[in-house]
């Protein structure tokens, strides 16, 4: 096949391995068209940005095709670009512009279910028990003496039973909501048709795949009950997520797919790859996801879950680090996403959360491997707490009344004024409001701005890029540290790094560790060393 955009970024097969990369949460970085809702050609002009900033790489969230009940996780074609985000000559615009100034494009691929209008789907509804088309998915009999019972005892993540019924009495399943039917991956023209997927974008020059719920695809045979439902015990199923074992997440079959897609992602040049998002009861069931005949990389969570202490950080790290170690590759490192509470609002919000999240910030970007920033975050943005209900657009907030719009409010990128240059000039629209108080936080008000959160990135992501002793995926070691103290050290020769990190109580004071080169607060001289104030990191550099 004709590889129509091929990406010119080949000199370095292995950059994923200490990669910085930028999530891009589509419908909300950028509206290029006025109609409030964020596109590809918004994208695409901000992507000097983006370089400025000194990431290497973007992630996309789902352009394609969707009813977007999901905010396009719910795929009605794998291979068109949905009319809200723009075209696919959008697309490949986008991503010429993109490798020409050295960043490479990551897009998420939703493989464990598709849209209810997905063709493959319609189909199946049409053609009624028994058919090859049902075979695609998992429809089964219902339990009760007329199958008026779902056929299991599994929940949604997004809350409530994860079956519904049909007209004709069978039951299909769907893991998170009704209007996302999960695929049998049993089937060889399921795995056929992901393949292709695969070949369709790699050959349109994207340089890897973010793989969502790539732990979800395989359900255990005979689909047995877990036990325990929220409606039995008051219990959520989802609680197991990534603590105990589930019959639908998990299962040894799942490794097939990725040895079978491995192949696909070598056979093309520049280094193309894949990152699981994957949940497993143990860090070493979750190594199993990655390595040189799977995936490059897996989603460590335990990181942003960690608690704000020297111990929580410490362990965490240690853990990851030692399991980076067996499978030989690169830990991932993320403080939010798209799913997950902004890292200012869960570390207090308001002064004291900005405080911590700066100095989380710059202790991730000291770690070795790959480090993945969330839209927002080099901006210090907090959680959007108080959304109206009726402006609530994700389908988790009907079933459980928890929502993850509010990490998904706009970008603020200029003026004094809501939506602030989220869209082109003298356009007012944007699809979640943002807040009154953010103007002090955009883009425009924070770039050349000494001490900006934004200007701390900039800073932390250029020494990541030139500090010998920041090259590669090498190793730490720690240094002794007063209690609630992180300090390590990363060197190259005779340059040495130190990253120094109060999660205390109380400020301390430290030497011999050299010269500052960033940090997160003021950071003040006192009798030879420097005073670190709580709540607070710096690198410092001896030579």
């Amino acid at each position: 096949m004709t590889v129509s955009n091929p990406s010119p970024l080949t000199s370095d097969a292995g950059w994923w391995r200490s990669a910085v990369v930028y999530q891009v949460y589509v419908r909300s970085f950028a509206d290029a068209n006025g109609d409030g809702i964020g596109d590809l050609q918004g994208i695409r002009q901000r992507l000097p940005y983006l370089r400025e900033l000194g990431v290497d790489a973007l992630w996309l969230t789902p352009f394609y095709t969707s009813p977007m009940v999901d905010g396009g996780y719910d795929v009605a074609d794998y291979r068109d670009v949905d009319p809200m985000f723009g075209t696919l000559g959008d697309f490949e615009a986008m991503i010429t512009d993109a490798h020409a100034l050295g960043l490479r494009i990551i897009v998420d691929i939703v493989p464990n279910h598709t849209s209810d209008q997905h063709p493959w789907f319609q189909a199946a509804l049409a053609a009624g028990p028994g058919s090859p088309e049902r075979e695609r998915y998992l429809f089964a009999d219902g339990k009760g003496e007329h199958g008026e019972q779902p056929p299991n005892d599994w929940e949604s993540i997004f809350g409530g039973p994860a079956w519904t019924r049909v007209p004709d009495g069978q039951w299909y399943l769907h893991l998170f909501d009704p209007a996302q039917p999960d695929l049998n991956w049993r089937h060889p023209q399921v795995r056929a048709e992901f393949e292709e997927v695969l070949r369709f974008w790699l050959d349109r020059g994207v340089d890897g795949f973010r793989i969502d719920v790539a732990h979800g695809m395989i359900k255990a045979e005979g689909l047995p009950d877990v036990g325990f439902n929220s409606m039995t015990t008051g219990r959520r199923q989802s609680e197991l997520l990534g603590k105990g074992r589930l019959p639908y997440f998990d299962q040894d079959e799942v490794h097939d797919i990725y040895r079978a897609w491995r192949p696909i992602l070598d056979s093309y040049p520049g280094g193309r790859m894949a990152v699981a998002e994957a949940w497993a009861e143990t860090p070493q069931r979750l190594a199993r996801y990655i390595g040189p005949d799977e995936l490059h990389q897996a989603f460590s969570f335990d990181f942003l879950d960690a608690t704000w202490s020297a111990d929580s950080f410490r362990k965490v790290i240690d853990t990851a680090l030692a399991e980076s170690t067996i499978v030989g590759a690169p830990t991932t490192w993320v403080l939010s996403n798209h799913d997950r509470q902004r890292h200012v609002t869960r570390y207090g919000d308001g002064e004291v959360g900005l405080r911590r999240a700066r100095a989380a910030a710059l202790l991730m970007l000291a770690l070795p491997g790959c480090a993945y920033l969330y839209q927002g975050e080099e901006l210090g943005l907090p959680e959007v707490l108080d959304l109206p209900d009726e402006l609530r657009q994700d389908p988790a907030f009907l079933r459980t009344g928890e929502s993850r719009d509010g990490c998904r409010v706009p970008m603020p990128w200029s003026g004094e004024l809501a939506p602030y240059g989220f869209g082109p000039a003298g356009s007012e629209l944007s699809w979640l409001p943002a807040p009154a108080t953010w103007g002090a936080l955009s883009v425009a008000a924070q770039t050349g701005v000494p001490g900006s959160t934004l200007e701390l990135y900039r800073a932390a992501l250029r020494i990541r890029h030139t500090h010998p002793a920041l090259a590669g995926t090498g190793g730490i070691t720690w240094q002794e540290a007063d209690p609630g103290v992180l300090a390590f050290t990363r060197s190259a020769g005779d340059t040495v790094l130190t990253c120094v990190v109060n999660l205390g109580d109380a400020p301390v004071r430290i030497e011999g560790y050299g010269t500052p080169l960033v940090a997160s607060a003021t950071v003040t001289e006192q009798d030879g060393g420097h005073l670190l104030d709580i709540d607070t990191a710096v690198w410092f550099e001896r030579r």
